[in-house]
């Protein structure tokens, strides 16, 4: 990780303050309250792992919240999962509030007003998932939000090791490995987010219906004719009608087309190799007619282009994807 603060080496006076902006760096401001007499003792680091903002904390009873005026227009929406490690948590968020003990995670919305209180000594791992990558709609987060989730409790009982061990040592993967690892969290959490969410409808005529619209979208992605319309038609609905089974959803259909073919050429360039195709010809087998459209938005998800993804990935793997990055095509 590339931050690292020990108030051990700042004067008593400072350390509050520095302990401030140092969460601030780490992850996003917030306010931070002690719950002790003395001058607070702690120890934080933080970086990224991948595309994910990562930071392990070990302090002094404090409460910490967040609110929108904390909330830097220029950050983008994100989940932020808590490990906790030792010691206890209170989440308070929307009215609702969750208590977690070692070994436990917890999960909110770092956009909207919240309070971690935490009235011992404490330790613990957090990470910030950035919201439009995550495969889940809002009423399936809604489900895992501000709600404790046991290092006992199914997904659960991998994920909190998994990312306890993962985070408590993220300073020594490199790039192309901390990329891999960051794809594999988001996959693990939307598969934690599937199992605490509750059927959603799954056993109703509409729950039906979009579960098997997605399925349709995942078994059609490499038709460069996918869209709302066909899906529409597909299924023998309006596109009014499709709209209104996606408004909860959290994501429109367009959105959703385009999120898993990027998803799907991510995977296949990753896996790189001698006898790697060409970024252009990945893009055109997952839907894109368009190069320079598909690279534009593979970097909007993915904050590196095509090319520096492979790179990533496959370090010895020639760059030969840049020039199709930029080549001219026809218009999507």
């Amino acid at each position: 990780m590339e931050l690292a603060l020990s108030t051990d080496a700042v004067p008593d006076r400072d350390r509050l303050d520095r302990w401030r902006a140092a969460l601030g760096v780490a992850l996003v401001p917030m306010a931070v309250t002690p719950r002790g007499a003395g001058p607070l003792s702690g120890r934080i680091t933080g970086g990224r792992l991948g595309h994910l903002r990562v930071c392990s904390l070990a302090a002094d009873a404090q409460r910490m919240s967040g609110t929108a005026a904390h909330h830097p227009a220029r950050d983008e929406a994100a989940v932020a999962v808590l490990v906790l490690t030792a010691g206890t948590a209170t989440l308070l968020q929307d009215g609702r509030h969750a208590v977690a003990g070692a070994g436990d995670l917890l999960v909110y919305d770092t956009a909207r007003p919240y309070t971690l209180d935490f009235p011992e000594r404490f330790a613990c791992h957090l990470l910030h998932l950035p919201r439009r990558g995550l495969d889940v709609s809002d009423r399936e987060l809604r489900g895992i939000m501000v709600a404790t989730v046991a290092a006992t409790d199914g997904i659960g009982a991998v994920l909190g090791p998994f990312l306890a061990r993962l985070l408590g040592s993220a300073h020594s993967y490199g790039p192309a490995v901390g990329a891999r690892l960051a794809a594999t969290v988001m996959d693990l959490f939307a598969t934690l987010v599937a199992e605490r969410s509750p059927s959603g409808g799954a056993g109703t005529g509409r729950g039906e219906l979009v579960l098997r619209i997605r399925d349709h979208i995942d078994r059609h992605l490499e038709d460069p004719g996918l869209a709302p319309e066909t899906v529409a038609a597909a299924h023998h609905i309006s596109v009014r009608y499709l709209h209104r089974l996606f408004e909860d959803e959290g994501i429109t259909v367009a959105r959703l087309i385009q999120r898993r073919r990027l998803q799907e050429c991510a995977r296949e360039l990753a896996r790189g190799g001698r006898a790697a195709p060409a970024v252009a010809a990945v893009a055109h087998r997952w839907g894109f007619v368009n190069p320079a459209h598909f690279s534009r938005v593979f970097r909007g998800m993915y904050g590196h282009t095509p090319s520096e993804w492979r790179r990533l990935g496959a370090p010895g793997t020639p760059a030969r994807g840049s020039r199709d990055d930029r080549s001219p095509s026809r218009a999507a």
